[in-house]
């Protein structure tokens, strides 16, 4: 295999990545940071109803654990609300690591569509057809009012008194996981960092062996990449997790090679784990799990497997 044919491979599936890359970011609205509770995109709420709202789902975790979060947006477009709560809910994990206690409720003010997005722990004490009279008894008529804090409160007291009846772990108030800044953001970011690391350090020379110097990297890279896919629901990330595998598998081999050619010389420099993410020589960096600039992040676990109710005014 010729240099000139690996690099062509090379440029075609970067080009791809990044023909890709540029599909999803038009196609799909990119998810907000989770920094409260409450999360209007619309202004719609003014700040003591906002306040208001925050205190009665803030007092809801500190009792039960659960983690209920509003987001209002303009709109889902070119997705349906369904597909994109659930794709916002699985991005931000809302509820317990150990649990997975939590709902989200989108209103897309523009669309004039509501959601209660409900995580498979809590699709008993909500199910769909409970959200369903959510929607329709207390924020549709409210919203037709454009009275949408009266409409929010309302289907957060329904939601509040399902979850209260819930038979759920008590909240751990020595761990402080409730009520304020979470440690635990979702997925942790330097074990995954570390787990592509190992299997790509693993995994290369097999896929080489395997399927040859070009072939074997791109499929590699195109398994890191899902699995990134899978575990952060991010497109941009998996992308780079697959050039990162790609690249990686490639250069160890070009440097195997030439180590073996000189006699059996050490090889210098490569990937290295480190506490930030990934890292290569003397450079630092690497992923950053979520914005620190708010008082309030997910507890790492809500599984969002569909559960809930859709609903228009």
């Amino acid at each position: 295999m010729t240099a000139a044919r690996v690099w062509r491979a090379l440029t075609a599936f970067l080009l791809f990545a990044v023909a890709l890359v540029g599909a999803q970011a038009q196609e799909l609205l990119p998810v907000p940071v989770l920094t409260a509770r409450v999360i209007d995109q619309t202004n719609t709420l003014d700040a003591a109803q906002r306040q208001a709202l925050e205190a009665k789902l803030l007092a809801l975790e500190q009792e039960k654990g659960a983690q209920i979060v509003v987001l209002m947006v303009a709109t889902t477009a070119p997705e349906d609300i369904a597909s994109y709560a659930n794709r916002v809910g699985n991005a931000w994990r809302i509820g317990r690591r150990e649990v997975g206690d939590g709902i989200l409720v989108v209103v897309a003010k523009n669309d004039r569509k509501m959601r209660i997005e409900v995580a498979k722990t809590l699709e008993g004490a909500v199910p769909d057809i409970l959200a369903a009279r959510i929607i329709d008894t207390e924020m549709k008529p409210r919203f037709r009012e454009n009275d949408f804090a009266g409409g929010l409160n309302a289907a957060a007291d329904q939601l509040i008194a399902r979850v209260k009846g819930e038979a759920l772990p008590e909240v751990d108030v020595n761990s402080g996981d409730f009520g304020g800044e979470h440690d635990d953001r979702g997925f942790d970011w330097e074990d995954l960092a570390i787990f592509l690391f190992f299997g790509v350090l693993v995994g290369g020379p097999i896929a080489r062996a395997l399927l040859g110097k070009v072939l074997g990297p791109l499929a590699l890279g195109g398994v890191a990449g899902a699995v990134v896919m899978v575990v952060t629901a991010s497109v941009v990330v998996a992308v780079l997790a697959g050039l990162g595998a790609l690249l990686f598998t490639l250069l160890s081999g070009a440097f195997g090679a030439g180590a073996g050619r000189a006699g059996g010389r050490g090889r210098g420099g490569g990937w290295t784990p480190t506490p930030g993410g990934w890292s290569s020589g003397g450079g630092g960096g690497g992923f950053s799990s979520s914005s620190d600039s708010g008082s309030f992040s997910s507890g790492g676990g809500g599984d969002f497997g569909g559960g809930g109710a859709s609903g228009d005014w």
